[in-house]
């Protein structure tokens, strides 16, 4: 598996969880929406994670990965807030999981292949 899949599987299996964070600290409207946001966060995490996943495969290097990982996680959480009262109930979750994401692509080495 290359590393953009392998970052844009892992960013989707995250966003999940990132949308899921909704639930403790969100308002009381949030239970009714639940399953957008989850969608969303999931759908996000995988368009960031086919990014970082592309820099990871371009440069090898940690410090640039992670940091492209929590600028677009950040800058698309950014833009789901557009509106919303919930700034850092939304940008900081979705930085970590840039972060993770960024970190995880840089170490993600794919399967052993031999050589005949």
């Amino acid at each position: 598996m290359k590393k953009p899949v392998f970052a844009m599987l892992l960013g989707g299996f995250l966003g999940i969880f990132d949308g899921l964070t909704a639930l403790i600290t969100g308002g009381p409207e949030i239970p009714s929406q639940i399953g957008v946001i989850v969608a969303g966060s999931m759908f996000k995490g995988l368009v960031a994670g086919a990014i970082i996943g592309l820099v990871a495969q371009k440069t090898q290097s940690m410090a640039i990965t992670v940091t492209v990982g929590l600028a677009v996680r950040a800058f698309f959480a950014y833009l789901v807030t557009i509106g919303s009262p919930y700034l850092w109930e939304i940008v900081l979750p979705g930085s970590i999981v840039g972060l993770i994401v960024g970190f995880a692509s840089v170490k993600y080495r794919g399967p052993a292949t031999s050589r005949a």
